[in-house]
């Protein structure tokens, strides 16, 4: 569904690039916006918000009744899905390109709203699922092997004596 909303924010910035002079960056920024506006709307349907007309000078999407947030941002990360803080979408996963919209990547995102760094931005199931499949190729068995051999080959490196350090 990403990808028809998609389409239909870059018609909407193609027929205002054919009524007037649009840079590059512009482009960008108003693409960005109108992908956004069109998220919202999205979920006010699927969600059954209503939808009150603003005035233009508004932000976008401010005709929007405000999305109910959880009592704390850990709160947001549930069994099956996760809620975006900043727009109220519910995914699997909050991605790069997701959190892009915002202008967010997911460390400032994590700043923003309190969360641990080490948290994944996933659905508990979708974190165990991984979990499971990593450990079903080994990876906490070779992962503890490659620190071993990294830490032996440290201690057989020959040390540089202090005058080599001057």
């Amino acid at each position: 569904m990403a990808g028809k909303l998609l389409e239909i924010a870059a018609s909407i910035v193609k027929a205002q690039a054919a009524v007037r002079r649009i840079s590059a960056e512009e482009i960008e920024q108003v693409l960005g916006k109108i992908f956004w506006v069109l998220q919202r709307l999205k979920h006010a349907e699927q969600h059954g918000i209503s939808f009150v007309s603003a005035d233009e000078s508004a932000a976008p999407g401010a005709g929007l009744e405000k999305v109910p947030q959880p009592a704390a941002p850990k709160d947001s990360i549930r069994e099956n899905r996760i809620m975006c803080l900043e727009c109220g979408v519910e995914r699997k996963q909050l991605t790069r390109r997701h959190l892009a919209i915002h202008g967010l990547d997911q460390r400032d995102y994590k700043k923003k709203w309190g969360l641990p760094m080490r948290t994944p931005l996933a659905a508990k199931s979708l974190s165990r699922a991984r979990s499971r499949a990593a450990k079903k190729r080994g990876l906490p068995e070779n992962l503890v092997k490659f620190l071993r051999e990294k830490k032996h080959k440290a201690a057989e490196a020959p040390s540089l004596p202090p005058s080599a350090l001057t």
